[in-house]
């Protein structure tokens, strides 16, 4: 990039006008009408700062833990699938960006790059599994084993994609991965995402999904997934309470508060409207994290006021790996871990535990500048 990036909307401006635009399309596109995928930003505008002053912020301590593992601060990388049409290294250049700035990573099912390959770029760094529940249960139950075997620290299991949502730009780009490329933690060409056959009209990817996702997934499968891994399992797509504490009776490790990306279900709640009513249903019994809308350092500090123990971040992470690999994941995410210390620090807080609700106040009139 000829100019250094401030803020983490540089890079999506740049990736706009360096990607095909059905990958830009693919990567920035929520579904239907996409109220949704506005309001996920728009809704950090509803929350106001209450400052504490006088309590010498010389020193700040961001570091936090997901599911037992310590990061260098609360935010981390969430699974974006297909990253090598962003960039050429994809997904291992992501990862060893995370190892450098020290958090966490998670891999998408759909990576363009192996579970095997992640664990080896990522080194001693932290990564979980994002997993899609296959028709094919021993298939799905073959990437648990693979993500346990590489030393991946947790499954992030999506609970909201029956079916895939409709992405209008997919349609009319009839979206599918470009012919060099495929999802490589598959060896058929169908459920690589690789098939020469064409998807007709549709997006491509609603067509795999129809063909290979399970849509009867129910609560009992998670017992099932628990069933077949040590590792801690967290559900990911979680919007309502009663959800929530549902999740809780399965024996959960986690909830990841997310609405896709707005992805899926257009017109549900912006994730950071949701977040406390979840964490208020959960009572401390497991860890609650949220994604959707972070571009700031000041959304991720509210997130944590409302309770959230960590964040996720996704379209930046694409926007920054398009523009300068590896070196653009890693000064993305320096730039949310200067904001959010600046914002700790603003805000009076001088760790993580300092960091509650009452920093924080609800303005229904606020509007995003």
């Amino acid at each position: 990039m000829s100019d250094k990036p401030v803020c983490v909307s540089d890079y999506e401006l740049h990736a706009k006008r360096i990607l095909p635009k059905a990958v830009f399309d693919y990567y920035f596109s929520g579904a239907d009408e996409q109220e949704t995928l506005a309001d996920n930003i728009a809704a950090f505008s509803r929350w106001r700062f209450c400052p504490r002053v006088l309590r010498d912020v010389s020193r700040v301590d961001m570091s936090a833990t997901v599911l037992g593992e310590l990061l260098s601060m609360p935010v981390c990388v969430a699974a974006t699938a297909m990253q090598r049409m962003a960039h050429p290294e994809g997904e291992t250049a992501t990862a060893r960006a995370c190892t450098s700035t020290g958090t966490g990573m998670m891999l998408s099912s759909w990576a363009t790059s192996t579970i095997e390959e992640v664990a080896e770029a990522s080194g001693s760094g932290v990564r979980w599994m994002q997993l899609y529940i296959y028709k094919d249960r021993a298939l799905t139950q073959s990437l648990v084993r693979r993500a346990e075997k590489a030393g991946y620290k947790g499954i992030f299991v999506t609970v909201d994609t029956p079916y895939l949502g409709r992405r209008r730009n997919d349609v009319r780009n009839r979206f599918k991965l470009p012919s060099h490329l495929r999802m490589t933690n598959f060896e058929s060409p169908d459920l690589a995402f690789s098939s020469k056959e064409g998807y007709g009209e549709d997006s491509g990817l609603a067509v795999y999904v129809a063909q290979a996702i399970d849509p009867t997934l129910k609560w009992e499968d998670i017992a099932w997934l628990k069933s077949i891994t040590d590792l801690p399992v967290v559900v990911k797509g979680v919007l309502r309470a009663e959800d929530a504490k549902e999740a809780l009776k399965y024996g959960v490790d986690g909830i990841l508060v997310s609405n896709h990306g707005a992805r899926q279900l257009d017109g549900v709640p912006a994730t950071i409207d949701v977040l406390p009513e979840i964490v208020e249903a959960v009572e401390g019994r497991v860890e609650v994290y949220l994604d959707g809308g972070i571009r700031r350092g000041t959304d991720v500090l509210k997130a944590l006021a409302l309770g959230a123990k960590a964040v996720f971040v996704g379209r930046p992470v694409l926007w920054a790996l398009a523009c300068e690999g590896e070196r653009g994941v890693s000064e993305m995410l320096q730039i949310l871990r200067e904001e959010l210390h600046l914002a700790l620090a603003l805000a009076g807080c001088r760790s993580l535990k300092e960091v509650d609700r009452s920093i924080v106040r609800r303005s229904f009139f606020a509007s995003r500048i």
